[in-house]
């Protein structure tokens, strides 16, 4: 499991995958059906996640509306910037489409 760092439009979360790729095909699926479309990814060592977020981290991850392709653990993204560090994370993942679904 991995644990990331997520910046789109819509604010700042973190966010976990069975993936070891933040791009991977059903990842980018899953961020797509809560609107997330283009988006900077780092990646948060796991452990790292777990201690901050303690109890919150394991009940993020037994949440049964969450899949193990995308599980939420904080939508928060002022709790999420002020927890981790910018050295404690991943070189940046920059995550665009060719296009965008119209959505007007």
């Amino acid at each position: 499991m991995k644990a990331y760092l997520l910046f789109s439009g819509s604010g700042t979360l973190v966010v976990l995958s069975q993936h070891d790729d933040v791009e991977h095909e059903l990842f980018l699926e899953k961020l797509a059906g809560k609107g997330i479309y283009k988006f900077i990814a780092h990646e948060i060592p796991l452990e790292l996640a777990k201690e901050r977020y303690g109890k919150h981290f394991d009940i993020a991850t037994h949440d049964l509306y969450e899949t193990d392709h995308l599980r939420v653990v904080d939508y928060n993204g002022e709790r999420a910037m002020r927890l981790f560090k910018f050295s404690e994370l991943g070189p940046e993942i920059m995550h665009e489409p060719d296009r965008f679904p119209e959505v007007f």
